[in-house]
């Protein structure tokens, strides 16, 4: 009778021990789990990481679209021909002044004469000669002479040198004019001298670019 206790406890051990899970087989299954979680994250959607590693087409045609619309915008607004006109009109400005400047400087030291000689300097003197002043619009020349637009006797006593129109100078024509007894209008001024700009009547057609004339 005890022989046959004892095997029955032995056979309940035994199946207790059966049900029991063991402890490897459960650091089996978490080990399992955690690979397939791995795996999962490695091998998610190519379409995920190539949108994070780039922009698509269409995005990058929406922003160059965008670019070229500001830049459109900015140019519309600045005007860059109007900025250019104007600044050429403002160094016309500066050549008729300094033109107008020589000339009135030669009539002082000449009793209000322009033309005729002086010399400069006195052991190796030079003597210039001043044309007549035309009483027409002429185009102002670099040479120095008895015509009437020779400036060349100014320089270098009362300017360095003539200046020219910014746009472009043809030879020894400085593309100013001058005149004697009109002014900018063309009506009668005796004794006023008139330098006119005529490249910067081309300048008119963009607003805010006037005309550039002096008389004095």
């Amino acid at each position: 009778m005890s022989c046959i206790l004892r095997a029955d406890i032995i056979r309940k051990i035994i199946s207790k021990q059966r049900k029991k899970p063991s402890l490897n087989g459960r650091w089996d299954g978490m080990i399992s789990l955690n690979h397939m979680k791995k795996l999962s994250k490695t091998r998610g959607p190519a379409s995920t990481s190539a949108r994070q590693g780039g922009f698509t087409l269409i995005e990058i045609l929406v922003v160059i679209g965008i670019i070229a619309i500001l830049a459109a915008i900015v140019i519309i607004a600045i005007n860059p021909a109007k900025q250019f006109a104007q600044a050429r009109n403002t160094q016309r400005q500066a050549g008729v002044n300094s033109i107008l400047n020589a000339i009135g400087q030669r009539m002082a030291d000449n009793k209000g004469r322009f033309d005729g000689s002086f010399t400069i300097g006195t052991s190796t003197p030079v003597t210039y000669d001043c044309s007549v002043l035309p009483t027409s619009l002429t185009p102002i020349s670099t040479v120095e002479g008895t015509n009437a637009g020779e400036l060349g006797c100014l320089v270098p006593t009362y300017i360095s040198a003539l200046p020219t129109d910014p746009a472009w100078a043809l030879g020894t024509n400085t593309l100013y004019e001058v005149v004697v007894g009109k002014d900018c209008a063309g009506a009668d001024n005796p004794g006023r001298v008139t330098v006119n700009a005529p490249l910067a009547d081309n300048e008119t057609t963009i607003p805010g670019t006037p005309a550039v004339c002096v008389t004095r």
